[in-house]
């Protein structure tokens, strides 16, 4: 199964992602993951694409395609996927339909208050992508691989700003776009909740 994974930064679609990948056995794939994958590497492309990130701004689509379209053919790839932050504007979906038949779209429905308060408490590992709660962790260090976590620079409030800005101009048009395979879900409750509804809809999806 391919699924493509909507909604605004900070709605939840990581973890909801995980948990897709853990029950189908199929690669959760984030082009964010992927670029930050790239700023480790010390060159001048990898600095470009630092600074884009850093800002909140999007990541040209050329470069973008060029690399989800390598990530999607290799071989773990071929009983489905989960793109977690792929495509992002019209442009981008018209491109995958080049190199892709996507099954399912699935929305992740969340106030953009929410999505401020949850984003400003978020720290992430950068070392292996864990990511925890001000609200519900207070610690320093990663509980998974000890790593220290970090708050990435576009969870600070400014940068925060214009990433909801970009997607309500650039993102949300492809609710219309993907409406007659989309499913949408409300994760304003919690997790385990909105993630049984998720379940319910990809297990009915697969015996059709």
């Amino acid at each position: 199964m391919k699924i493509i994974l909507l909604g605004a930064p900070g709605s939840g679609k990581g973890t909801i992602a995980k948990r897709i990948s853990q029950d189908y056995s199929i690669p959760q794939i984030s082009t964010g993951d992927l670029f930050r994958a790239i700023v480790k590497e010390e060159n001048e492309f990898a600095r470009k694409i630092k600074e884009i990130l850093a800002s909140g701004s999007l990541v040209p689509d050329e470069i973008t395609i060029k690399m989800l379209k390598d990530r999607i053919e290799k071989e773990d790839c071929k009983n489905g996927y989960i793109l977690d932050g792929f495509p992002r504007s019209i442009p981008q979906a018209e491109a995958l339909k080049k190199i892709a038949q996507i099954d399912t779209v699935l929305l992740v429905d969340l106030p953009f208050d929410t999505i401020i308060e949850r984003l400003s408490s978020r720290r992430t590992c950068p070392n292996c992508s864990e990511i925890y709660s001000t609200a519900k962790y207070a610690g320093d260090t990663c509980l998974k691989c000890g790593h220290k976590i970090i708050q990435r620079d576009d969870d600070k409030p400014e940068a925060i700003k214009h990433r909801l800005e970009v997607y309500e101009k650039t993102t949300a048009p492809l609710i219309n776009f993907y409406s007659d395979r989309l499913f949408k879900v409300s994760n304003d409750r919690e997790i385990d909740e909105t993630y049984r509804s998720v379940k319910a809809f990809l297990d009915k999806a697969g015996e059709e």
